[in-house]
């Protein structure tokens, strides 16, 4: 992606967060929030609505590009099968950490990623809040972007004993026994959080705030530009079994450490 084309992503997703986010937060009515899969999974009409003017402006700004989203999928009317096809792919999540969103709770981001071949070219996170984007190229690093335009280079934390380790767990999704597995082995990290938003967690990990994270589920909205801006950010990212992170990867979960020789420390410690 060219200079350009990288302003005009986080021009439009700040457009949007102010636009269809921001003015329905904490002004959410009754049958304004229903659930997908769950009680664990919901979505609002500020969802819907980002998701539709995202969509609509990334077609005008890349005319040959697709692009599919969480509330897409989640209806019926876009498929994940369309990243295993030629041809470059948004892919959105109009508000991580809905649930947040829902409990009027500031903590929440707007994701998007652009996916080619099973590979993630770029990845973006906009914190509505600071007003400010994470984003990362392939093979060119990680950055936050202020409002002003001001700009900073991200990296990891510096790796430490798994006994000094900080970072969130995501277990709520995890089978037994694998489930019961890792709850019983949490207290050998330093602390653990989950925020209930991947948005605020990869930031956080890739701006060297905290050194591991651990998720379940990998739906492509939820990870995608968070591992491309991990990894861009000198992180070390595998599946459980260590096998590379790929968009169209749904299961066998995640685990993110600052490098190669923390992640096999915390896999030890963790899930073995």
């Amino acid at each position: 992606m060219t200079a350009a084309e990288v302003s005009a992503v986080i021009a439009l997703l700040r457009e949007v967060a102010q636009t269809e986010i921001l003015p329905r937060f904490k002004r959410l009515g009754p049958g304004d929030i229903r659930t997908k899969a769950g009680p664990l999974d919901p979505v609002t009409v500020a969802d819907e609505a980002a998701e539709l003017a995202l969509n609509a402006g990334l077609r005008a700004l890349f005319p040959s590009d697709d692009v599919i989203g969480e509330e897409a999928v989640a209806a019926g009317t876009a498929t994940l099968a369309r990243l295993t096809r030629p041809g470059r792919v948004w892919v959105l999540d109009p508000i991580d950490g809905t649930a947040n969103f829902a409990a009027e709770l500031p903590l929440f981001g707007v994701m998007a990623a652009l996916v080619e071949a099973d590979e993630t070219l770029a990845g973006f996170i906009y914190d509505p809040f600071g007003d400010d984007c994470a984003y990362a190229l392939a093979g060119q690093g990680a950055f936050l972007r202020a409002a002003d335009g001001g700009e900073r280079r991200l990296a990891v934390a510096a790796p430490v004993p798994v006994t000094q380790m900080v970072g969130s767990m995501s277990w709520r999704y995890m089978e037994e026994p694998l489930r019961s597995h890792v709850l019983h082995r949490l207290d050998r990290l330093a602390a653990v959080t989950d925020y209930r938003c991947a948005a605020h967690q990869y930031r956080m990990l890739a701006a060297g705030h905290c050194h591991v994270q651990m998720f379940r589920k990998l739906l492509p909205w939820d990870h995608a530009a968070g591992v491309l801006l991990h990894r861009e950010a000198g992180g070390y990212a595998r599946r459980f079994d260590g096998s590379a992170y790929r968009p169209t990867t749904t299961g066998g979960g995640l685990l993110l450490t600052p490098d190669a020789a923390s992640w096999d420390a915390a896999a030890a410690a963790l899930l073995r």
